[in-house]
């Protein structure tokens, strides 16, 4: 199941920082290349819009869509406070809206649908994905593609192994403890956040996510079956195959 990120939201960009954005977008725009380059396109699960608005800043028409209101409140904000005197070979826009990824839906078809940083790891239901499939199948027009990527089965059993993990920076600190379940292939992240406010005091708080890994071919067996019909298989930000040593695994569906 998916879950609002509550306090988490606001110091998510700080704990995020080094997350490869460049590197999910480029991804997105060489998939693009070769499949058909969008103009309308959801980022789905968009966080806090760290690649939303990048593309809408190079011209894409974005719908950045999220089950959190706290994430939406940090994204519209940054979005607001984008300088919009940017050189753009067309001018691009964002609409936030605030949907489960599971049913999520828009007026009108659109032409490209992405979910990066193994958003649908946090579908711990196999009912869940194949829900979220048929919602993008529907919500994408005739051609359009659906990019997105997930932690294969061996990135979680990596996490269980090498935890605990700790952040020890200016403004906020953490503790990363994990609980590894094997016959679900399911971990549950506990994290003790450290942040300093504004009155540069620190405040702590307790944030708990699941994720779940799922066998690469029943997740492109579900994607057939929602109706696509072709899907590829990439990982590592690399249009290549995906073989046993890939840490993070990318499909790339198209309607």
């Amino acid at each position: 199941m998916t879950r609002s990120y509550g306090q988490f939201a606001a110091v998510y960009d700080q704990l995020m920082e080094d997350m490869p954005y460049a590197e999910w977008l480029g991804f997105a725009r060489a998939s693009w290349s070769r499949y058909g380059m969008p103009s309308t396109v959801v980022d789905l699960g968009c966080g806090t819009g760290s690649i939303s608005i990048p593309l809408a800043r190079s011209g894409f028409h974005v719908y950045g869509i999220d089950l959190s209101s706290d994430m939406l409140t940090v994204a519209r904000s940054k979005w607001d406070e984008t300088p919009q005197q940017v050189t753009r070979p067309r001018p691009g826009s964002i609409r936030w809206l605030q949907q489960d990824m599971r049913d999520w839906e828009l007026q009108e078809p659109v032409d490209a649908v992405i979910s990066f940083c193994d958003c649908l790891n946090y579908l711990t239901e196999e009912a869940d994905i194949e829900a979220a499939f048929r919602s993008t199948f529907a919500g994408l027009r005739s051609g359009g593609t659906f990019l997105f990527d997930m932690h294969p089965p061996k990135q979680l059993i990596r996490y269980a192994e090498e935890q605990p993990f700790v952040l020890d920076e200016r403004d906020v600190a953490y503790i990363w403890t994990c609980d590894f379940e094997e016959a679900r292939c399911e971990i549950e992240h506990h994290l003790t956040i450290f942040a300093r406010d504004h009155d540069s005091r620190f405040y702590r708080f307790e944030e708990s996510h699941v994720q779940r890994a799922y066998d690469p071919d029943w997740i492109e067996a579900a994607l057939r079956r929602a109706g696509f019909k072709s899907v590829d298989r990439f990982a590592d930000f690399e249009l290549l195959p995906a073989h046993s040593g890939s840490e993070r695994l990318f499909f790339a569906a198209v309607k």
